[in-house]
């Protein structure tokens, strides 16, 4: 078995469509290039950000495969590999094994909300017959959630269970499971999947992210990444503010993920549409997003000005509240002679 550890920024790679709405193999293709020429450390199929929900089973194989091919190992693919029970994940867990996947990422069990002995059952099944690495996926706004017991639990019983990746977004939480499992699996990663918090969830233990905004300006990303890494704050806490800044917009301002494909065609990308279909109403609201992103870009010369210009924007980030919480990570970690 690998022993690489999982670490650094991995795409949650959107999906190209054509006009008829089939996977744009050509565009993917273009994509992978695209990120992995950025600096970005792995590659994420089959995420939230991927709509994984809206493709069949044969589509998801089949974009990772695509994805798989043309990446020819120049970077790890973490494969997501959730299927509506544990017989159909374990066979997506066996095909990814074949093709060279390096790890897959499995969310708790979805639709039916259940507790911790039935999450940590349904892992210890998988965990216990999975021929691949796995990854918990903790999103609890959309899945049942993992705890921190079960994940302590999981790590020591199943040696196939290498990471989690998290997307609540809570430090405490993440303080909490570091704490726990790192003793005793010191291999053991841990992945957030909360962008707006990529800086404090690195300063606190964490080995990168997931983050969807890496889909966009992997550039500003994997800087946020290196600056944090080698503990330059004042220059990553910048960078993480404007990343913030970004993320709000793309998320908060149209129906997830269309902010981040809109962002995604502004680069040069041609996304097509998503698979959730749209209003009028809503084509029109994210006709305004597109011009607004078009500046947020341009401002760091990833494109140019849309016509007529941009005027001044006012923020929704308020960075003495960001400030604070980085000043509170550091002055922990200095407590606990870490820094």
């Amino acid at each position: 078995m690998t022993t690489q550890k999982l670490q650094g920024i991995f795409t949650p790679n959107l999906v190209p469509q054509d006009n008829c709405g089939n996977i744009n193999e050509s565009e993917l293709r273009k994509y992978v290039d695209w990120l992995i020429e950025r600096g970005v450390h792995g590659l994420y199929p089959n995420g939230s950000t991927g709509e994984f929900t809206r493709f069949t089973p044969e589509e998801r194989r089949r974009i990772v495969a695509i994805i798989a091919d043309q990446t020819r190992g120049r970077v790890p693919i973490l494969a997501g590999a959730a299927e509506a029970n544990v017989k159909e994940t374990l066979s997506a867990c066996e095909y990814y094994a074949d093709i060279g996947v390096r790890a897959v990422a499995i969310v708790a069990p979805f639709y039916y909300k259940l507790g911790p002995s039935s999450v940590y059952a349904y892992f210890k099944e998988i965990g216990d017959n999975t021929p691949i690495d796995v990854t918990l996926y903790n999103i609890p706004m959309f899945a049942s959630p993992i705890d921190v017991p079960t994940v302590q639990r999981l790590s020591e019983e199943c040696e196939r269970i290498v990471a989690i990746k998290d997307s609540s977004g809570e430090i405490p939480h993440m303080i909490r499971m570091i704490d726990a499992v790192r003793p005793n699996r010191p291999d053991f990663a841990f992945l957030t999947g909360w962008d707006a918090a990529l800086m404090p969830m690195m300063l606190i233990g964490c080995d990168g992210g997931t983050n969807a905004s890496s889909g966009v300006v992997p550039e500003i990303t994997r800087k946020l990444y290196d600056l944090t890494l080698a503990h330059r704050i004042e220059e990553a806490r910048q960078v993480q503010y404007d990343l913030v800044k970004l993320f709000d917009t793309m998320i908060y301002s149209a129906e997830f993920p269309e902010g981040f494909r809109a962002a995604v065609e502004l680069r040069g990308l041609r996304m097509g549409r998503g698979r959730q279909p749209m209003s009028t109403e809503q084509r029109t609201d994210l006709e305004t997003l597109s011009r607004t992103l078009q500046c947020m870009l341009s401002a760091h010369g990833f494109t140019d000005e849309p016509v007529g210009g941009c005027s001044a924007t006012t923020s929704n980030v308020d960075p003495v509240e960001v400030g604070t919480i980085v000043q509170n990570v550091v002055a922990e970690l200095t407590r606990r002679g870490l820094m």
